[in-house]
């Protein structure tokens, strides 16, 4: 399975956090989808750039995903300013309503951040 396909997973699986107004840990993602923690920044990056891009931008999607211990996203997470109000957005979208994205507007998106931005990491070499 390509990350954009598993992003595709993922973002079923968050936009039904969403409507219960939940957030999930990386170890309930990983247990709901297979996909180990160590994947699942690159993963949940491809949300978050399709969020960020999209005209107009969405709520930030990926920010329902949380580290069990610090209940905050993976890096980058000095991109979320005030996370509590950032999720409070994504708990009022509705994302029904908008569908989920497809395959290539997620590998787009990616594409398009991996061209503007610097390549992100956790600090020990894993990538995102």
């Amino acid at each position: 399975m390509t990350n954009p396909e598993r992003a595709l997973q993922f973002w079923s699986v968050l936009v039904f956090a969403a409507r219960e107004q939940k957030v999930i840990s990386f170890t309930i993602l990983e247990q709901m989808t297979g996909m180990v923690r160590q994947g699942q920044g690159r993963i949940l990056g491809h949300i978050y750039h399709y969020c960020k891009l999209h005209k107009p931008p969405l709520p930030l999607l990926n920010t329902l995903a949380v580290n069990q211990e610090t209940a905050k996203p993976g890096p980058p997470s000095e991109k979320y300013a005030d996370l509590p109000a950032e999720q409070a957005r994504v708990f009022v979208y509705d994302w029904l309503a908008h569908g989920a994205p497809s395959i290539e507007d997620l590998e787009g998106a990616q594409a398009a951040a991996d061209k503007t931005e610097a390549p992100s990491s956790y600090g020990d070499g894993r990538e995102l």
